[in-house]
């Protein structure tokens, strides 16, 4: 039997990069899935790609009913809610992030927006709907090497880096919190994988120099979207019954390598 047999989860940001690699790999291994995305085109092309095993909904992550709307719709498509894996966020050097000297107010408050207000409400919708349906259930909550390993020559987007690190803290606390009623919260760290995201340092040979010192593993390279999906799997199985509170990096070497440039 697979490992997510008759397992439904819900995917926040699962339109692309890591999100929709580990809803492809949730599906290969037996699990329905209702994944959320921003972008139109990007949710258009997610329905082609997951098909039957599927449901595809465009939704703002920092709009409180998109999670709530998408745990439901889960149960009325699937029958149950077995996980919710918290993908959405992003950068706001855009909007105003990066050194403190020169972070904007708006930058702050938008990047922790993004990242953080967003994760709050789907972990919230998730954890009330767990609690009525009295069956427990698993969370996996996107953080960053950048919340505890920084790295201040290439990657300086300070409010980035801070809302990581409160995802950490949240994470652990309402793991605690709701251990007893056997909710497991955990949390992925990736160091610099190929999204979107990652279009301006992908792009830049100096950084990509930077890159194969920083994460040596398996020759030295960015990291691919499906190098985390083998953990996602563990987490939203049953596997990790027994694990929570976790923060767990998929860095390629990141938080013990110097780097080189």
């Amino acid at each position: 039997m697979s490992v997510l047999q008759n397992k439904n989860i819900v995917i926040i940001g699962g339109t692309t990069g890591m999100g929709l690699s580990a809803a492809k790999a949730f599906v290969a291994n037996g699990a329905n899935v209702v994944v959320v995305g921003r972008n139109q085109d990007s949710v258009d092309d997610a329905k082609k790609i997951l098909g039957d095993h599927a449901l595809v909904l465009s939704g703002d992550a920092t709009n409180e009913q998109t999670a709530v709307q998408a745990i439901d719709d889960c149960i009325n498509r699937f029958g149950s809610f077995d996980g919710l894996y918290h993908v959405a966020g992003g950068s706001g050097r855009k909007m105003g992030d990066g050194p403190l000297h020169e972070l904007s107010l708006e930058g702050w408050n938008k990047t922790f927006e993004l990242n953080l207000t967003s994760l709050m409400l789907s972990n919230q919708a998730a954890i009330k709907k767990f609690m009525e349906l009295k069956t427990g259930g698993s969370i996996l909550n996107m953080s960053s090497v950048l919340g505890f390993s920084p790295s201040p020559q290439f990657f300086s987007t300070h409010a980035y880096a801070a809302a990581k690190a409160a995802i950490i803290g949240f994470s652990k606390s309402i793991a605690a919190y709701y251990a007893a009623n056997n909710i497991r919260v955990n949390v992925i760290a990736p160091a610099l994988v190929q999204t979107p995201m990652a279009k301006r340092a992908a792009g830049d040979e100096t950084i990509m120099a930077f890159i194969k010192t920083k994460q040596p593993l398996d020759g030295g390279r960015i990291g691919q979207p499906e190098d985390l999906d083998g953990l996602a799997i563990y987490c939203m199985s049953d596997q990790s019954r027994f694990t929570t509170g976790q923060v767990i990096a998929v860095d390629g070497g990141w938080g013990i390598s110097e780097g080189q440039y």
